[in-house]
């Protein structure tokens, strides 16, 4: 079992204490990850008492307060950042210091929590961070520690894996033995859950090798001017099955004259993504509108959907590596919750802007704004 510290940096000793109460046993699993890790927990009730700290055994997370004697947890902050230290700081404050808060993420914190916290609110954000840190550190080492890591990444494949091939295996021998009799149609139900399973199977070795190529460094775009109607027909062609089995609508509408400068395959990427999304988490009978615009030197697409839709702190990690939303409500659908941390890298990477606006049991809209005459100049 590995395990991460996390130093707890505030003047308050219930606060130290509870968290050290809901963190001692909690521990975090994940298919990227070969073991459990549990979190052992530093504390210190002053600034210069978590320098000391973080100098000497350098923790993986700092839930930091900015209001302590002494020298201020911003100023915790800027040390760690000027050191640049491989460590997640959190601010943890009152409500009455959100702004204070949202100020530290923008120089240098991931999060904040506001104070006072659930237990579950912590854990959440733990189990985040500690995710999203773990496979950080992974594709960070790809080319510095050699086959050991890129077996560790691959990993992700096989345990993602092992279980669709199983099931496919069980329902050939089944087949093959002729267990349901020699009615051929008894065996549709498995054949149709053995093709899925394939589908699902694809898809995710197509997101992990679109996260590996991404994650390796700057992306190398093979420009060239496309019509964006064309790619997005094929789009919405690749969702069409998927559309009819939901009773799903899905809606196109694309100038046929334009034209942008752009990787043709990232495009698919883009668009398959946002369409497959809003039909799989749509509701039955409803609808996606896909918009697709241009204005001076930018062009906008816009996908609308009718379904499930998340709530605000869904909405703050979904564009995450392998976060998906996870409820009742979507407990049967599959994905490898790559898809949209592939889109948004993407478009970053093109020095362009996504943006989500969602209400639960209402829908959701995906709004993607990127350059229309791309070069690699913009965003050296």
């Amino acid at each position: 079992m590995s395990s991460f510290k996390v130093l707890v940096v505030d003047d308050e000793p219930g606060i130290r204490m509870g968290t050290r109460r809901i963190l001692q046993n909690f521990k975090v699993d994940y298919p990227f990850m070969d073991e459990h890790i549990d979190f052992e927990i530093l504390e210190a009730a002053t600034g210069e008492d978590a320098i000391e700290i973080i100098d000497a055994q350098l923790p993986d997370i700092v839930l930091l307060d900015n209001k302590l004697p002494g020298i201020q947890g911003i100023q915790v902050l800027e040390y760690i950042r000027n050191k640049q230290y491989d460590i997640v700081v959190v601010m943890i404050t009152s409500y009455a210091s959100l702004e204070l808060a949202v100020k530290a993420t923008r120089d240098g914190a991931y999060d904040f929590i506001p104070k006072p916290f659930t237990p579950q609110e912590l854990r959440a954000s733990i189990e985040n961070i500690t995710k999203q840190l773990f496979l950080r550190r992974m594709t960070q080492n790809l080319n510095t520690e050699g086959k050991q890591i890129r077996f560790q990444f691959m990993s992700v494949l096989s345990h993602e894996l092992k279980a669709p091939l199983n099931a496919i295996e069980g329902y050939i021998r089944m087949i093959g033995e002729k267990q349901m009799g020699d009615n051929v149609d008894s065996y549709q139900e498995m054949i149709d859950r053995s093709l899925e399973r394939i589908k699902g199977m694809r898809q995710l070795i197509l997101d992990m090798l679109d996260l590996t190529r991404l994650n390796s460094g700057k992306p190398m775009h093979k420009l060239q001017q496309i019509v964006v109607s064309d790619i997005a027909r094929i789009s919405k062609d690749t969702v069409r099955p998927l559309a009819i089995q939901k009773d799903v609508d899905v809606y196109v509408y694309c100038p046929s004259e334009l034209v942008m400068n752009f990787d043709p395959g990232e495009m698919e990427i883009i668009l398959n993504n946002l369409l497959s999304n809003a039909v799989k988490y749509n509701h039955e009978g409803g609808r996606v509108d896909c918009r697709i615009s241009s204005e001076k030197d930018q062009v906008t697409i816009t996908v609308s959907d009718t379904g499930i839709g998340m709530d605000k702190e869904e909405q703050l990690h979904i564009f995450e590596d392998f976060v998906r939303v996870k409820n009742t409500k979507t407990r049967h659908i599959t994905g490898s919750g790559l898809g949209l941390s592939i889109v948004k890298k993407i478009v970053d990477s093109y020095g362009g802007k996504i943006k989500l606006q969602s209400y639960p049991d209402k829908g959701s809209t995906f709004t993607v704004i990127l350059p229309r005459e791309f070069s690699f100049e913009q965003i050296n």
